[in-house]
């Protein structure tokens, strides 16, 4: 997780490295600092715990000149060592001449430093990071006036992963920065240079940016001939291209809304719009996936799927495996990446492994992608950031074209997230055996979608009612059967990051399996009861728990007359088929969780203990 920044340059250093890292804060909120080379060579460092804001006052009280240009930024979720100003990055060396800002997990730390203190280093943190700024400090009086050879040497003795910027009293024309496992991009601007932890830190200021890949050194310095230089670990040099981002800094903003989280509930509407468009084919009824990079022939031979994420994507994920075997009849196995390298999954010939992950970073599912690359399988990347780590390394993929998603509670990723999986269904199905009029109609009824979930945010004060209502309870079971189970697990899992409320997701029919022991006037059960096959299952659940006194919600989209006397509330959401009937109805679950939060004074944009793009194992 953590958000790192760097800046050299001629503009106010402190207020763009503390702009930058407010738009990454989103990482990692648990501390903040920056480390800065003033006027007089001197390297003045800044933390505080909390969040960014907490800096701003005493920042610039000591950073008032515009004539400092080089520095460095973090903003931390903690892992090794509590939530303190001493653990929080940057971190210095012994002679507080060389600061470090890190987002990963150095494993070998311990081993280190032992070494390290045997050499007289004293250290003031409980962090793992503070003994990589020792390294490279002990590198450095060996080989000084080189700082990027300093930590290249540094890297070479330690285990795990890393995101780093470096700066240099005795070099403070330069920054150096280092990637392996945590991501690293370079934003070039107009006489100035940045560093940052993905490309929403410095879109207002450039958006030619360089992507960064595992085991390469960077070094870049403002107003110099060579302004970027990239390395391996052997030293040897690295050729770069440059890339142009296409968000705009509008998307980043909250507009008229009160916060990220909300803006992108209602953002639905038009980001699957944009999922959409320009690869639906009615008159053919088929689908246009041009990023796959597999032949048409390819996608016939295909005779596994396995599909692994984790989180949200995971849920979208199980839908995904529901859509495929119905629409496209080819088996789906669904994994949780973090433990699918560890069970020495099997690829064979003609399999192909689905990795989703809306940041492109997800460390978990980035090494279920490289373990199932080794083992021969054809990679389909699912991700929202063009030019992420996923998608540089997937053979082919979809976009989600959702646009920037800053709430750490994911939503629109979430639902284009299943819309990209539907139409790749389709489109492997038109391929084998789905006849036309069928594909038409399937592709018909998903671009209408949009409209339907507009239909649902009309009435968002309605759901903000039933929301008070139940803000004050302390538990939830949220049951579905079919492809609304995954919706379900998504219901609960939106209620637990952002409301602190224990929430359980469960396939309705498992209920009598256990959960329905839980069950009693304090418990509200949020039912998913489309009128579909399984409707008259639902309606008989729905009746177990009222006969236990269980309060409950139902979602559903016909007339309610028959559960009327079992219920205590109910959202009405429109018709559509039940292949996509989640799409619609994991948006008044959004709404529920989001306004119980509200209700409860939380923080929903930065919900406690997460962080939005999970790049630590």
């Amino acid at each position: 997780m953590c958000g790192i920044v760097g800046y050299i340059g001629k503009g106010n250093v402190a207020e763009i490295l503390l702009d930058s890292l407010q738009r990454l804060e989103y990482r990692g909120y648990d501390s903040a600092g920056l480390a800065i080379i003033n006027q007089k060579n001197e390297l003045v460092v800044k933390k505080d715990v909390g969040r960014i804001s907490n800096l701003r006052n005493e920042i610039f009280q000591d950073f008032q000149s515009h004539s400092c240009t080089i520095g460095i930024a973090h903003t931390r979720w903690a892992t090794h060592g509590g939530v303190t100003k001493a653990n929080s990055h940057p971190h210095c060396d012994c002679k507080n001449k060389i600061a470090l800002a890190h987002n990963g997990i150095i494993e070998n730390y311990r081993v280190l430093k032992e070494l390290l203190i045997e050499k007289g280093h004293v250290f003031q943190s409980e962090t793992d990071t503070e003994v990589l700024v020792h390294l490279i400090e002990e590198v450095y009086k060996e080989k000084k006036g080189n700082l990027q050879f300093a930590v290249v040497e540094a890297l070479k003795l330690v285990e795990g992963t890393y995101g780093i910027a470096v700066v240099c009293t005795d070099e403070p024309y330069k920054i150096v920065g280092a990637r392996n496992g945590s991501p690293l991009i370079v934003g070039i601007g107009e006489g100035e240079m940045f560093l940052a932890s993905d490309v929403n830190a410095i879109m207002p200021y450039t958006k030619n940016v360089v992507y960064i890949e595992d085991r390469e050194i960077i070094v870049i310095q403002a107003e110099k001939d060579d302004q970027l230089k990239t390395y391996d670990l052997n030293y040897e040099r690295v050729s770069k291209s440059v890339s142009v981002i296409d968000w705009d800094v509008d998307a980043i903003s909250k507009g008229k809304y009160e916060t990220f989280m909300l803006k992108e509930i209602f953002e639905q509407p038009d980001s699957v719009s944009t999922a959409l468009r320009g690869r639906v084919v009615l008159s053919e009824g088929s689908v246009k996936l041009g990023g796959l990079n597999m032949t048409e022939v390819q996608v016939r031979q295909i005779n596994k799927i396995i599909i692994t994420a984790c989180g949200t994507s995971w849920h979208a994920g199980i839908i995904g495996k529901y859509l495929i075997e119905r629409f496209a009849e080819i088996p789906v196995e669904i994994d949780y990446a973090s433990e699918f390298r560890y069970r020495n999954p099997i690829i064979q010939e003609g399999n192909v492994v689905v990795v989703i992950s809306q940041s492109g970073e997800t460390a978990d599912t980035l090494e279920a992608l490289r373990e199932a690359k080794r083992k021969g399988a054809k990679i389909i990347g699912i991700t929202n950031v063009i030019g992420s780590t996923i998608a540089r390394e997937s053979d082919g993929g979809i976009y989600l074209h959702a646009g920037p998603e800053i709430g750490v509670a994911s939503t629109k990723a979430f639902t284009n997230q299943v819309v990209s999986l539907a139409l790749l269904a389709i489109y492997i199905a038109r391929l084998k055996n789905m006849p036309l009029y069928e594909g038409e109609k399937l592709l018909k009824e998903l671009i209408s979608i949009p409209d339907k979930i507009a239909e649902v945010l009309n009435h968002a004060e309605a759901i903000k009612e039933i929301a008070v209502k139940y803000a004050k309870v302390s538990n939830f079971l949220y049951l579905g059967r079919g492809f609304n189970y995954p919706a379900a697990l998504e219901g609960a899992l939106k209620l637990k990051e952002i409301s602190y409320v224990h929430a359980e997701g469960y396939p309705a029919a498992e209920m009598k399996h256990g959960p329905i022991a839980l069950i009693d006037e304090n418990m509200p059960v949020v039912f998913i009861a489309p009128k579909d096959q399984l409707y008259e299952k639902i309606v008989s659940n729905i009746r177990e728990v009222h006969a236990r006194n269980g309060k409950i919600i139902a979602v559903t989209n016909g007339d309610a007359a028959n559960i009327n006397e079992f219920i205590e509330d109910y959202i009405l959401v429109p018709q559509t088929i039940e292949e996509f009937s989640p799409i619609i109805n994991v948006v008044p679950l959004q709404l529920l969780a989001y306004y119980i939060a509200r209700e409860k004074g939380l923080d929903v944009d930065k919900p406690r203990n997460l962080a939005k793009s999970v790049t630590v194992e």
